[in-house]
């Protein structure tokens, strides 16, 4: 027998507690119950008044909400927020109710500028978490892999201006001239004799536009976000990227991290995730 009841269920009041709705195996649950979250509230209290203005938004929140966009690969941040508000294990993991509001957006993007633009509190998180992972043993430093990707910035690619800099010293060169002249001291010999690096006038590779001479060369600056670089590799699409930078152990865990202008080499990036 066909059974055509589910308008009825949809309209059914029941009593049940959040906690009986996400499986133990989830994610977020596995997360929470790995990490205490309350050292943020350490954290970012000098950016609170104790005894003026209206409720904030919970800080725990504003730093789990960025958490769940990453996590599952979520594209912005106004999705974001309208996936927390049919999501029961979103709502879980955030300690908000089923009758609770979520922040809006654009409350969140205020917030979130206005406390803690230009802070360090991003890396303190990470760094208390990698701590964490290291008293377990979870961690094996004994080998460290590092790859750099590019990531889009969020630039039109039609508004920027052209400027003229000048050009870096590649990393593994300078090193690498540093060992040969240490080898020839100790030969006897004279150093070598420096020369123009003529296979990096900045005419071409994924960190040049345009080259003008040995020392400098000309780039496209974006007027939209000038802190990204203009990206172009093989046959990818030439657009306004970052580069980041990332060193993990054998199991996937990210030991460091570095973003730079997606037109930098990683010849010339390398040292700052060296560090």
């Amino acid at each position: 027998m066909m059974t055509t009841d589910k308008e009825k269920n949809r309209q059914q009041i029941q009593f049940f507690s959040m906690d009986e709705l996400v499986p133990e195996d989830h994610l977020l649950r596995l997360i929470d119950r790995a990490i205490d979250w309350s050292f943020i509230y350490d954290l970012v209290k000098d950016k609170y008044s104790e005894d003026q203005g209206r409720p904030s938004i919970d800080p725990v929140v504003l730093i789990k909400i960025p958490l769940i966009q990453y996590l599952y690969n979520i594209k912005s941040m106004r999705q974001t927020i309208r996936d927390i508000q049919v999501n029961m294990a979103y709502r879980w993991f955030l300690g908000i109710g089923v009758y609770d509001s979520v922040p809006h957006f654009t409350t969140f993007g205020k917030n979130y500028s206005r406390r803690f633009k230009g802070t360090d509190l991003f890396e303190q998180i990470f760094e208390r978490v990698l701590e964490e992972c290291f008293r377990y043993k979870l961690v094996d430093p004994s080998t460290i892999f590092i790859d750099s990707t590019h990531v889009k910035a969020h630039a039109n690619n039609k508004k920027y201006i052209r400027r003229v800099v000048k050009e870096e010293t590649l990393f593994y060169k300078g090193k690498l001239e540093e060992e040969i002249n240490r080898e020839r001291d100790e030969a006897g010999k004279k150093p070598l004799k420096k020369k123009d690096d003529d296979d990096d006038h900045g005419t071409g590779g994924p960190d040049s536009d345009g080259g003008t001479d040995g020392n400098t060369r000309e780039i496209k600056e974006s007027s939209t976000d000038p802190e990204s670089g203009w990206f172009h590799k093989g046959e990818h699409k030439q657009v306004f990227a970052y580069s980041v930078e990332t060193a993990c152990d054998a199991h996937g865990w990210i030991l460091g991290y570095s973003t730079h202008p997606g037109n930098a080499s990683d010849a010339r990036t390398f040292p700052a995730i060296y560090k």
